[in-house]
């Protein structure tokens, strides 16, 4: 069958790092009451089902938890993550002078930073390479896909936010199952009847704003690596409860005034909870989007 590849372009503008910042600038009064960004959600079945995927409810060989180092640094040239292995389970999070949490990688102690402390060395319940290259690829033989739109709506300090605890769907669902009988369909088994086993990409870009005070926060489960300019920025490995990352986009060398790609990509693997905020700042808008398998004859 013939693909048929799907371009959108949509803007978006979001969050800060707190909720007592106020107005940020770079904010307008003309700013939408709410911004939606398209991304692609793949559908997997678990490790024992009939196709299933080795990853998905698969628990590290350290137990359950946040796994930091597992995929490389840099995206390839394909603008997908790369699994490098080689990961530690982290036993408590590295922090700037905030006391925010931050991604191991851009740890600096000339600028108040506090060093996160490690355990033992675990791939994070990531089989190897191969298995790993099919989370945010199409492959009619162990997933299938399609467009998902989500909507970050402007709080009253001027701050746009996604979050599953607020969203109607998510509340109505119990937390973040976008694919709710959709796709391969749910999951099954003991527990609530929810699609637990999807991953997410978004592709966007923005412009980098010197004086703006641009900063990204993700909070949620599973994995979730966020890169910008191909670099990794939010490291939340592993199959764990909620936990959260900041970047602050003034740390990362870029240049004012220039355009920068922000992948963000996202794994749900283990049934019980589905948590999903997302804040920012930044001007985002969406790049070419992959061939979704909901587009094939």
């Amino acid at each position: 069958m013939d693909y048929i590849r799907t371009t959108s372009i949509v803007f978006a503008a979001g969050l800060v790092a707190g909720a007592a910042t106020g107005f940020q600038p770079g904010q307008t009064d003309e700013d939408p009451d709410s911004i939606s960004l398209v991304g692609v959600v793949r559908d997997f079945n678990e490790r024992t089902a009939s196709a299933g995927h080795p990853d998905f409810e698969r628990r590290p060989d350290s137990g359950f938890g946040l796994y930091c180092g597992n995929v490389a640094t840099q995206l390839n040239a394909d603008g997908k993550p790369v699994f490098s292995g080689g990961g530690f389970k982290v036993r408590s999070q590295w922090q700037d002078a905030s006391g925010r949490p931050i991604c191991w990688n851009l740890f600096d102690s000339s600028r108040g930073d506090s060093a996160g402390t490690v355990g033992a060395s675990d791939t994070g319940g990531i089989e190897d390479d191969e298995s790993f290259d099919l989370w945010y690829r199409d492959d009619p033989r162990i997933n299938r896909s399609k467009l998902l739109e989500i909507n970050l709506d402007r709080e009253p300090d001027g701050s746009y936010v996604f979050d599953s605890k607020v969203d109607a769907q998510s509340v109505e669902r119990g937390g973040f199952f976008p694919i709710d009988h959709e796709l391969l369909g749910n999951s099954g088994g003991s527990g609530p009847d929810h699609n637990y086993h999807f991953t997410f990409e978004l592709q966007t870009e923005f412009t980098y704003d010197a004086d703006g005070a641009q900063v990204f926060t993700f909070r949620g489960d599973d994995d979730v690596w966020v890169f910008i300019d191909r670099r990794l920025v939010i490291d939340l490995g592993g199959v764990h409860g909620a936990l959260e990352q900041t970047v602050d986009l003034n740390r990362l060398g870029l240049e004012d005034g220039e355009e920068y790609e922000l992948s963000f990509f996202f794994a749900e693997r283990h049934r019980t909870q589905s948590n999903f905020r997302m804040t920012t700042n930044l001007k985002l808008r969406n790049i070419e989007l992959p061939t979704v398998t909901a587009a094939y004859d």
